[in-house]
């Protein structure tokens, strides 16, 4: 290439990488707009530690994308190195090489998506190749690294990433998924192995896969965490990538790595989208999807920005590990202090736990109509409420709770990502005598007014605003209800009632009331 060939990453018209279809909705590609963002976000905190010097204007700062796909990170960083670098290494064709061969590295995370993020990059799917932009390596792969990895199988399950075997067990002509980048208990040696010894990275950056199938596609893992782990042992100065929200208060086996990344000083910006379409557009990831900067230098508060749709709240300093979970939304800090500060017990103290009763939902062992001694048993068949019977007799876990007063709530309301939301499904009351299945939690009182005293609290948007803050997915388990204080059940409860209770300042009521809408209790559907 010469000094005075064309040279152009932006400006393409259209930008392929802004067609390019998902793979799936675990494996999402990063469009450019986003990556930039984060890449700017990185180039503010470069530029505050260093006296506002550019990252971009220094040749000696190395990139890693350790997960990547379509190559956009890099793309991105090529273009801002290509033009930062101008001064010190004038030659185009000099300054492309010096960038690609000695600051962008990538891990690709298959082999097509690997040959795309090199299209993307070098501008051939081979590093030597003829339309090849960059002139120094020695092999086709040039500095982004792909060879097939195999799971290592304990039990039937892979001991690095917990992916099923009988998922991902399947021969040698298909992807195993098995990423390089995770399956290694040394990934100093490894990255040695890749790329030379002495590597040491500056930057990583990535959007990892978020998650696998691990029991035949029905329950799912979670993976991502194990990228961000994973960087964080080749002690960069900077690590930033975009994961999915979910770990801020749920996700399965997530509770050690949220209590680390809530309580990791080193965490310098979070950025949050409640809705995943505002960052993938048609992508739906629930609990939506972050971004983080972590700073190897830093300790103190987070910046934190909650963004959804043309709103956007923050950067507001924060404590991430407050709590146990993390309360996205800065505005519902104020009011959740002034609930908690009264130290009055949680109402989790009458709920059931899951399957009090023992019996799952898809529980079928009950009689249509009624028989001498049965009682009825409560449940959800396929979205539908019904009511069945069972011998008292028959029931062997919690027989305790049979004769008391009951608001049952459904376990699981998703409703989508809208907001106001509704939060929760309908409560129900049950009399006694009763049991239910798994399909409901379940408030157990002493008689018929105490219950309907409970549904009438259960019903405000106050309940349910607390509740939103610890249920970041659609199950409503006996944890999310943690924050909601007990009441006395002798009145009907009003949001009004309550707020004058706390005293949630009329910008605090309508802060709720943007978030949680009205709940009719008419009717057994939800809206």
């Amino acid at each position: 290439m010469s000094g005075k060939a064309s040279f152009s990453l932006r400006g393409r018209n259209p930008d392929v990488l802004t067609c390019i279809a998902n793979l799936s909705n675990d494996e999402v590609f990063t469009p450019p707009e986003f990556a930039s963002r984060m890449l700017d976000t990185l180039a503010e905190a470069w530029a505050a530690d260093h006296d506002g010097a550019s990252i971009w204007a220094n040749s000696s700062v190395r990139f890693l994308d350790p997960c990547t796909k379509s190559g956009v990170f890099l793309r991105e960083i090529t273009t801002r190195l290509t033009k930062g670098l101008t001064a010190e290494i004038p030659n185009l064709e000099d300054r492309v090489n010096h960038i690609l061969t000695k600051q962008v590295f990538g891990i690709g995370i298959t082999y097509l998506t690997t040959l795309l993020a090199r299209r993307s990059v070098y501008c051939s799917k081979h590093a030597q190749g003829k339309h090849s932009i960059a002139k120094g390596f020695d092999s086709d792969d040039g500095n982004i690294w792909f060879e097939r990895t195999e799971h290592t199988w304990a039990s039937g399950r892979c001991s690095y990433c917990g992916a099923n075997q009988g998922s991902y067990d399947r021969g040698v002509d298909l992807e195993t998924h098995a990423y390089a980048f995770i399956h290694t208990n040394g990934i100093q040696a490894r990255i040695a192995k890749i790329f030379g010894g002495n590597m040491q990275f500056d930057v990583i950056v990535g959007n990892p896969p978020y998650q696998l199938g691990s029991d035949g596609g029905t329950r799912d893992v979670p993976i991502y965490q194990r990228f961000v782990e994973q960087a964080k042992m080749l002690q960069p100065r900077y690590l930033t990538m975009v994961i999915p929200s979910r770990w801020m208060a749920s996700g399965l086996g997530l509770g050690e790595f949220r209590h680390t990344m809530l309580n990791d000083r080193r965490m310098r910006e979070l950025v949050d989208y409640p809705a995943a379409n505002d960052v993938f557009p048609g992508v739906e990831i629930k609990a939506g999807v972050s971004y983080f900067l972590w700073d190897a230098a830093y300790g103190g508060n987070c910046r934190v920005t909650t963004i959804r749709g043309g709103e956007v709240v923050g950067p507001v300093l924060r404590k991430l590990g407050e709590y146990d979970v993390f309360v996205r939304d800065a505005r519902a800090v104020s009011i959740l202090h002034k609930v908690l500060d009264r130290g009055e017990s949680s109402i989790n103290t009458i709920l059931a736990r899951d399957k009090e009763f023992g019996w799952t939902s898809n529980f079928d062992g009950f009689h249509e109509t009624e028989r001498p001694g049965d009682v009825p048993l409560y449940f959800i068949r396929k979205m539908k409420r019904g009511v069945g019977y069972i011998g008292r007799k028959a029931v062997t876990k919690s027989a305790h709770l049979i004769d008391k007063w009951k608001v049952l709530v459904p376990e699981a309301f998703n409703g989508g990502d809208a907001v106001p939301h509704q939060i929760l499904g309908k409560p129900l009351i049950a009399p006694s005598p009763s049991v239910c299945t798994q399909s409901f939690l379940f408030f157990y009182v002493g008689s018929r007014n105490a219950a309907k005293s409970l549904q009438s609290y259960y019903a405000t948007r106050f309940f349910r605003f607390l509740v939103s803050l610890r249920k970041i997915t659609q199950h409503a388990t006996h944890s999310t209800y943690a924050w909601v204080p007990l009441q006395t059940w002798n009145r009907t409860w009003t949001d009004e009632e309550l707020y004058a209770k706390y005293g949630i300042t009329r910008k605090e009521q309508a802060y709720i009331e943007s978030q949680v809408r009205a709940m009719n209790l008419e009717g057994d559907g939800d809206e």
